[in-house]
């Protein structure tokens, strides 16, 4: 187009961690003649990074100067063609692991997990509380680590989660929180401030959902310490969700393991993020059934 501007490559820092607006920065930094560098000081997923390797691309990370990473892509690389087999979504994955653990006597295999050390948080912080959790690495899809889990149930222990460790796994804390309730002994999440901004403020209905089904615990501004008795809550209640599917699915895997039904006021969100949700769980030998508009296992 006559007149239109070249873009010219930047070195930008994000204003906040968002694996979001750096992998912005970056594809646009494609079409840039040159070096475009994102610096973040806290790391953030980098799927895109590892997928424009895959293409071909030049993506490097460096330290940088003051703290956290500097992320540079060389612009208008010749990328290729390259297959990519899609690994399982993580966060996804977290609803079958966590249920495997708190039901008695089951035994699940999860089949090409992505493994990715930036999205692993949960199953580092489960493998500390003590979760009965086999890895089994396969070979990288799309540059991505991938392995099979393993999943027996059995009992857990209460660990404090530092704050560092909050990127990896912001969206399983509602799962690890079912997972907490259930373990025996405290349970301290730290570092829980993205929480609040989500599809809902996840923490405030964490706490609220907890609280509903009887399981001590004390909420911060940026914390949530559970109390865990070494078994499930009684059950017996439903849980507002705030139209967020992944407080539905939270409390639905909490419902599997408690001595009475836990419902959600609806579950039409799930679709969201897992639309297979309830016919993957049933599969697997759960009882999720709608009543009056909402869920309950």
């Amino acid at each position: 187009m006559r007149g239109a501007k070249l873009p010219i490559p930047i070195v930008y820092e994000t204003p906040v961690a968002s694996a979001q607006v750096k992998s912005a920065v970056i594809l646009a930094g494609l079409s840039a003649p040159g070096r475009t560098t994102v610096i973040e000081r806290a790391a953030t997923r980098d799927h895109t990074e590892r997928m424009l390797r895959h293409f071909g691309a030049s993506v490097t990370v460096e330290p940088a100067a003051g703290g956290g990473s500097a992320i540079t892509v060389v612009g208008q690389p010749e990328l290729a063609a390259a297959p990519v087999a899609v690994p399982g979504d993580p966060s996804s994955a977290a609803f079958p692991t966590v249920a495997a653990l708190l039901v008695p006597g089951s035994e699940l295999r999860l089949v090409s997990v992505g493994m990715n050390p930036l999205r692993a948080g949960l199953f580092q912080t489960l493998a500390e509380m003590g979760a009965d959790i086999a890895i089994e690495p396969l070979p990288d899809e799309g540059g991505e680590p991938v392995a099979d889990l393993i999943v027996r149930a059995g009992p857990l222990t209460g660990v404090t989660v530092p704050p560092e460790r909050a990127p990896s796994m912001i969206d399983e804390y509602p799962i690890l929180a079912m997972a907490a309730a259930c373990a025996q002994g405290t349970t301290r999440l730290l570092g829980l401030a993205e929480l609040r901004v989500k599809e809902s403020d996840r923490l405030a209905m964490i706490a609220s959902g907890l609280a509903t089904c009887g399981v001590a615990h004390e909420m911060g501004e940026d914390s949530l310490v559970i109390h865990g008795t070494g078994k499930p809550p009684k059950g017996g209640a439903t849980v507002a969700t705030a139209f967020d599917h992944r407080i539905a699915m939270s409390f639905l895997v909490l419902g599997l393991a408690s001595a009475e039904p836990i419902a959600v006021d609806d579950s039409t969100a799930i679709a969201t993020s897992f639309p297979g949700f309830v016919d993957l769980m049933n599969g697997l030998g759960a009882k999720i059934g709608a009543k009056n508009g909402g869920t309950v296992p």
